[in-house]
């Protein structure tokens, strides 16, 4: 439900352009500044699921998000519906990590490579039907309805934790909550992807994008820097000692900038551009959502037997073949042609995103996956709202760049408009694959774990502290 919130909205940003009288760049922040919500607050699931339970936590996110949605209804302009969206973005992006966390925590080992399938089934379903569901509701029912159907289900997922769940600390006696390190998480998360949310329209050399890149950088330096230092961390980086979970977060970024390439461009292609309505435009991504919730258990049961490498270099194979195939979509391209390469997208994010997420986990020691799957989270949906604020102006400025070019030549200034666009959804669909292409080199790096070292320096500088009282 949480995840499914970051993309029912896309096929109705036009919607949302025309009730409320907003540019794209207003109506972007719906997604970007939920995105960046969620990733925000991700460092402080592990401090809190280990002072509170993380059976109460979810509950407490639960019941967030729910208001929240509810709120998102009767938001009265876009600012207000932007304010509600990231206040809901908080709570859901406690939600992401603390489900992940309680399955390393609460399954047995040799079960939490299914367990993550099924888990990964939500996490890239959600993405991948959330278009279809959106253009659905939207088509049939108006944007109100993309925040009510959270209602109920929310209702019904706050009772059935309460009373299904099991209660857990993981640890006792924390000291206190660091709060100069959670300012300055959120404050260089946002002012970065702030700057190149905005670069495009203020500049790229401006002193605004400068000062505010500058003044995120730094602050994300000394985060990294006083958290290394503690003792008791709001969240603890040395996960990143183990290569193999450092290793498996970069493919799994590079994942996320693809799915989410797919998810921002193809409603824009298909409305803005072929002028399809937002209910053609579900359709047209559903084979692709049907094939992922199929293969999700199907590449759980594989996982243990075959291992994550070969799922996950076919996975991002296919995904870099995909995405280089919709790098050359035109005003002709038909609605089976664009079907047709995105089921094969979602087929090859289905192949790696779990494995390479369990390969990444699993290297952790269980009294750390709090920590490693805040880290993880806020990584990702950082990197997947900076990914929207680049790709949102990368698709502006080339598309300004071919629309001045072709006008040049003379015609209808509506086919230059729709020409100009889909050559710059062509360039921001070939970034998309240069990026997936990283992934390769870096697959071979988690080939071979080294076997008895899952605790890695983690558990011994424990261990050491424990002995020195």
């Amino acid at each position: 439900m949480s995840i499914l919130s970051s993309t029912t909205i896309n096929v109705a940003f036009p919607v949302f352009m025309k009730d409320f009288h907003a540019e794209v760049g207003s109506v972007q922040w719906m997604i970007t500044g939920y995105l960046l919500a969620t990733g925000v607050v991700a460092p402080v699931v592990g401090y809190f699921g280990d002072k509170w339970s993380y059976k109460y936590l979810y509950v407490f996110a639960l019941s967030g998000f729910t208001v929240f949605s509810g709120l998102c209804t009767i938001a009265w302009s876009i600012h207000s519906l932007i304010a509600f969206r990231i206040l809901q973005g908080v709570f859901g992006g406690l939600i992401i990590p603390t489900t992940m966390t309680m399955i390393y925590q609460f399954i047995e080992k040799e079960r939490q490579a299914f367990a993550m399938s099924l888990w990964s089934l939500s996490s890239m379903l959600a993405p991948a039907f959330g278009p279809t569901l959106g253009g659905w509701l939207t088509g049939y029912f108006g944007w109100q309805s993309l925040f009510i159907i959270n209602l109920p289900i929310g209702i019904v997922a706050i009772t059935a934790a309460l009373k299904c769940l099991p209660y857990h600390r993981q640890s006792s006696g924390l000291k206190t909550f660091d709060l100069p390190g959670f300012i300055t998480v959120i404050l260089s998360s946002a002012l970065i992807i702030l700057a190149f949310s905005e670069g495009n329209s203020w500049g790229w050399t401006s002193w605004q994008t400068i000062s505010l890149l500058l003044i995120g950088v730094a602050a994300l330096t000394y985060f990294i820097r006083r958290e290394l230092s503690l003792k008791e961390p709001l969240l603890n980086l040395k996960v990143f000692r183990q290569k193999r979970f450092t290793y498996s977060l970069i493919i799994n970024c590079t994942i996320t900038i693809s799915l989410y390439s797919g998810t921002f461009l193809v409603p824009i292609f298909l409305q803005e551009i072929q002028q399809s309505t937002p209910l053609l435009t579900a359709l047209v991504l559903l084979p692709g959502s049907l094939a992922m919730a199929f293969l999700s258990p199907v590449v759980g049961k594989l996982y243990t037997k075959v291992g994550p490498f070969w799922l996950i270099l076919s996975g991002i194979l296919l995904l870099v073949i995909a995405t280089w195939q919709l790098g050359h979509l035109t005003l002709a391209a038909t609605h089976v042609y664009v079907a047709s390469w995105m089921t094969l997208r979602y087929v090859g994010i289905a192949l790696a995103f779990m494995p390479v997420t369990n390969a990444g986990m699993s290297a952790i020691s269980k009294e750390y996956t709090g920590h490693a799957s805040s880290v993880t989270n806020w990584v990702r949906q950082a990197t997947g709202a900076l990914a929207i604020a680049i790709f949102s102006s990368l698709l502006a400025t080339r598309s300004a760049s071919h629309i001045k070019a072709l006008a040049e030549g003379g015609g209808s200034s509506f086919l230059l408009k729709a020409q100009g666009m889909a050559m710059g959804v062509q360039d921001v669909f070939l970034v998309a694959t240069l990026i997936g292409i990283i992934a390769i080199p870096l697959t071979f790096l988690i080939k071979k774990p080294r076997t008895g070292k899952t605790a890695d320096i983690l558990k011994s500088s424990t261990v050491n502290r424990k002995a020195n009282g």
